[in-house]
């Protein structure tokens, strides 16, 4: 019979295991049968480790804003990664090499890139969730995606036991994707390595509202804190910045990813794509499907701001959730024969 996994280096078994709700940012979900918190690599790794070898499985846990887990919890142990460190290394072109541990905050980042003029992260602000989640779906936002600043992803291989640096051009990054994504639960990212420009304005503004917000065309620059400062207030105005007060954001963010078609249907934003398919709006498909902000119950709804998210109004489940997650897809695919795919990972449930 499995075994639970023995203490590791510098980290912390807790003695009373936490809800995962506590943890994530739709705050649903039961209790693991192990939690781990490790604020080392050597104890991330050692954990990993030790569940490996007894045989129980593991969660790798970040800032949790990407997961819905299951009522019933999650039988098997959770290693919480809460790793810290920021270092940066200017190079003989003037850029800079900046490694970030897994562990550290995401959006606490983005601050502190465009506090110190590193350029290429600023439309990424407002994120929920930690450094180390970023690579695995190449996250991206308002015309900026991690990839594009990515030089390179250290993980733990927990098929070859061991470590492994992958430059840029090995991760496979592409729409919402890695090779990160395409192999689940093999790599444990333990730090990302991004390349900057160094300076003050921002890398070319990449998306419409943006430019608008910002009152640029699109294509041109704009000083780093005033896009970041923009884009805050673009997600905080679709519920995508964390409020504890606010409901349309106790979410998992985009609940699906834009598909990619043949043809779009008559009206929906259509983006041409290098393999003759266009990319569409899984927004506007689930408004144009009868879905309007706000759809849904007094457990769970579409938020009232945007209808890519899935909210928790505080009494919900995650089988509510789903349900809920069910008949918006099933009726998309009625109206326009199109498919959407959900964004967030799933622990103990499926769509």
């Amino acid at each position: 019979m499995p075994h639970a996994p023995a203490a590791p280096r510098d980290a912390l078994i807790a003695s009373r295991v936490p809800r995962l709700a506590d943890f994530t940012t739709l705050r649903l979900g039961g209790s693991a049968s192990t939690w781990i918190e490790a604020s080392s690599e050597a104890a991330f790794i050692s954990a990993l480790g030790a569940a490996d070898e007894a045989g129980t499985g593991v969660l790798i846990l970040g800032g949790g804003s990407n997961l819905v887990v299951a009522d019933e919890g999650f039988d098997g142990t959770v290693v919480r990664v809460a790793t810290a460190g920021i270092a940066p290394e200017v190079d003989a072109d003037g850029h800079v090499r900046v490694t970030v541990a897994a562990g550290e905050n995401w959006d606490t980042f983005v601050a502190h890139a465009v506090a110190s003029g590193w350029v290429g992260v600023e439309a990424l602000a407002g994120i929920p969730g930690t450094v180390g989640a970023t690579p695995m779906q190449n996250v991206g936002a308002y015309g900026q995606e991690v990839g594009q600043t990515i030089a390179e992803v250290r993980v733990w291989d927990r098929r070859l036991k061991g470590v492994r640096t992958f430059a840029a051009d090995e991760c496979g990054f592409a729409y919402r994707w890695s090779r990160f994504k395409a192999d689940p639960g093999r790599h444990a990212v333990l730090s990302v390595t991004f390349t900057f420009a160094v300076g003050s304005l921002s890398a070319p503004v990449g998306y419409a509202e943006l430019a608008r917000t910002l009152d640029v065309e699109v294509g041109e620059r704009a000083p780093l804190e005033d896009v970041r400062a923009a884009v805050l207030g673009l997600r905080r105005g679709k519920g995508m910045v964390l409020d504890a007060e606010d409901h349309d954001t106790w979410s998992a963010g985009s609940f699906f990813t834009n598909p990619f078609v043949e043809v779009a249907p008559a009206g929906a934003p259509a983006y041409p794509q290098p393999d003759g398919r266009v990319k569409t709006s899984a927004a506007w498909l689930i408004e144009h499907a009868g879905f309007g902000k706000g759809y849904g119950n007094e457990l769970v709804s579409l938020s009232t701001k945007h209808t890519l998210a899935l909210t928790n109004r505080g009494g919900a489940t995650t089988d509510a959730l789903l349900a809920l997650a069910r008949e918006i897809r099933d009726g998309v695919a009625a109206e326009f024969g199109i498919g959407l795919e959900p964004e967030p990972v799933f622990l103990g449930c499926a769509l």
